[in-house]
């Protein structure tokens, strides 16, 4: 390493447990592969059905960076805690995995993908059982604006449920602290390409701003929800369902308590601390320093809830980040390895995120027709982030439409 330079950080990323790296070769079944303007799908069969499409599920992948890796996808949902492929196609369920060219660019672009998929579903369909649209995180959001924009433009999607896994419906978070680090390295990475990209700028209910180091919502966000809005909000055509990875009972991560150590980085960025969000103003979030070129910052917020704790869909974001840092001869103290990355609010659609009454809402207590949903489940148990869980798969397929 240079004296006059940082170790390069690789090409880490943030991402849920269904955009994992495999740790090795995937088996994925015999398949045909569609190419969709901005995506591409692949389709495996349902038992016993030949000759084309009879009860299609088509599942769009969820945020990260870069083309999507179906096999990695296949693996998330196959390979996991439950066979949730093998469960879809043994109830005779033609499962389409949709994928994008891009996982990091505009919602509005890759819903082109989307819309392109269902169109051509429909089109290879034997008979007249009408679709299942939904997607993961992202996918969630993907898909919802695609079937809404279709019915605004009186395009027939003949989607009868459209469903969300642990999709941020009023926003996801990832800490402002880490944000601001991705672009503290003083080099281009993939990190801080993740975190200045479209759909990061669009999804987060808070963003870091590069440019300027302001904390607020994006430009892009402002937009998206505009857009939104313009195609309805939601499809009105096919019942609406959605399950969360967090509880609903109120619940948050009992071990990340608000304004305590989560990371310290030494050795490489000496002295880089980040802080679990606590409310107030001029709350420190991180402390950030480097030796080449030397700069030190700190971050703060103003008015956050206490949002790294709350119940929901978790993200390991302070272990990636310390894994990293460690393989290039970082000393760490990692306090807490994951944070929230999607409340279960906004993943069921039920309360916004910037109070924390609402955060930390007991789902269980609230009416349901709070939510713009028609049904939704959060997990019995705290979760990962797309965790792919037999309490929550099996929830989904008892409510797919004949």
């Amino acid at each position: 390493m240079s004296e006059t330079t940082e170790p390069n950080v690789g090409s880490f990323t943030l991402g849920g447990s269904l955009t994992a790296e495999p740790a090795g070769p995937i088996e994925v079944p015999e398949h045909d592969e569609w190419t969709l303007p901005n995506g591409f799908a692949w389709v495996f069969p349902g038992e016993g059905n030949r000759g084309g499409l009879v009860r299609p599920v088509i599942m769009a992948d969820g945020f990260n960076l870069g083309r999507s890796r179906l096999d990695s996808l296949y693996q998330g949902l196959e390979n996991g805690d439950f066979p949730f492929i093998s469960e879809l196609r043994r109830r005779g369920r033609d499962v389409i995995l949709l994928g994008f060219d891009e996982r990091s660019a505009s919602i509005l672009e890759n819903a082109e993908a989307a819309m392109a998929a269902v169109m051509r579903a429909s089109a290879e369909q034997l008979g007249d059982s009408r679709l299942v649209v939904g997607g993961f995180s992202m996918g969630g959001i993907v898909t919802r604006y695609a079937l809404a924009k279709m019915e605004t433009q009186r395009m027939d999607h003949r989607t009868a449920l459209y469903f969300s896994y642990d999709s941020p419906h009023r926003g996801a978070s990832i800490p402002v602290g880490v944000q601001a680090f991705s672009h503290f390295i003083p080099f281009p990475n993939d990190f801080a390409k993740q975190m200045d990209s479209q759909a990061a700028r669009q999804m987060l209910w808070q963003h870091y701003d590069k440019e300027t180091g302001k904390i607020g919502v994006a430009p892009e966000r402002a937009e998206f929800l505009t857009a939104l809005d313009r195609v309805g909000q939601w499809p009105q055509i096919p019942l609406k369902i959605a399950v969360a990875n967090g509880r609903a009972d109120g619940v948050g991560l009992p071990d990340v308590a608000p304004g305590k150590v989560a990371l310290r980085i030494d050795r490489i960025y000496p002295g880089t601390t980040f802080y679990t969000q606590a409310q107030g103003d001029d709350v420190t979030a991180a402390y950030l320093n480097r030796r080449f070129p030397k700069a030190e910052k700190t971050i703060t917020t103003n008015g956050f809830p206490e949002v790294d704790g709350a119940p929901g869909g978790t993200l390991h974001t302070y272990k990636i980040l310390a894994d990293t840092m460690k393989k290039l001869g970082a000393k760490t103290d990692l306090r807490h390895e994951e944070v929230c990355f999607v409340p279960s609010v906004s993943a069921v659609a039920i309360r916004d995120i910037e109070k924390r009454d609402d955060l930390y809402a007991n789902i269980d207590e609230l009416a349901p027709e709070e939510s713009e949903l028609d049904d939704f489940r959060c997990s019995s148990t705290t979760t990962a982030h797309t965790a792919v869980t037999e309490e929550l798969c099996t929830w989904l397929m008892d409510r797919l439409p004949d």
